[in-house]
């Protein structure tokens, strides 16, 4: 549960930094300002770091269901100290791997997008950049769940306790749900990938950044979505809410 909390949070603050950058580009399209304010680079920052807390807490979920599967007997690793360990790990690590390129004075002001972000261009920034925030995570998902597939697998044909399979196969079934949604996620930012693939060749269109943070937002409203539809808890939590029935009044006799 820590470790889907902790995603609902990133969550969170990932839609506040996109719609801080909407507000700042709104404001200023509306009064024709061309110049950065004091915290553009600092959102920019911020948004890198908040798109690696996102893809990283799907990656801790999926190591931690694998973990839980192969080392079932383990209980420090099925423990909420070991599910803070990971959390505190990702996040550490989501704050200081953007770091180098603000440091670097590669997060610029571009004004026709109204935005402070690292301008798209062959550079060593932007290969290190998607390769930390987007192709570890992502690919280290898909690998996990696969070793999970062979496992499940193998157990079916050796001679297995039920209770233990039937476990494996609830963990497997949810690292399958955190590929379906990285995969909807990945087929969103696709016209992101597209641009920064141009960008290495010739200049991207003028209004490359705005395009692409309408894809961004369509894919936080995908994602709470999907978090709805695959986290079974809160699904039942809220249809129950929903579905209460209003106090009765009983009218009083005359």
């Amino acid at each position: 549960m820590l470790l889907f909390a902790n995603t609902c949070l990133t969550e969170l603050l990932y839609g506040s930094v996109v719609l801080a950058m909407n507000i700042f580009t709104f404001y200023n399209d509306l009064k024709q300002i061309q110049y950065e304010d004091s915290l553009c680079v600092f959102r920019g920052y911020v948004g890198y770091v908040v798109t690696a807390l996102t893809n990283y807490s799907y990656l801790i979920q999926a190591i931690y269901r694998y973990v839980v599967v192969l080392y079932f007997d383990r209980i420090f690793l099925q423990s909420a100290r070991f599910q803070l360990f990971l959390i505190c790990l990702t996040w550490i690590f989501s704050f200081l791997c953007p770091l180098p390129i603000m440091l670097t004075g590669e997060i610029k002001y571009i004004f026709d997008n109204q935005i402070c972000q690292m301008p798209l261009r062959f550079s060593f920034f932007q290969i290190y950049n998607p390769f930390f925030i987007y192709i570890i995570p992502i690919s280290s998902i898909v690998l996990i769940y696969f070793l999970l597939v062979r496992y499940v697998r193998k157990m079916n044909q050796n001679v297995t306790r039920v209770n233990i399979l039937f476990r494996a196969k609830q963990e497997l079934k949810m690292v399958r749900r955190i590929v379906i949604l990285i995969f909807g996620i990945t087929m969103i930012g696709i016209p992101y990938v597209t641009f920064i693939f141009i960008s290495f060749f010739t200049t991207p269109p003028k209004y490359h950044f705005r395009v692409v943070f309408i894809f961004l937002d369509t894919s936080l409203l995908f994602v709470m979505i999907a978090l709805f539809q695959f986290t079974d808890p809160l699904k039942i939590f809220i249809m129950r809410k929903v579905k209460r029935n209003p106090t009765k009044t009983v009218p009083v006799a005359t």
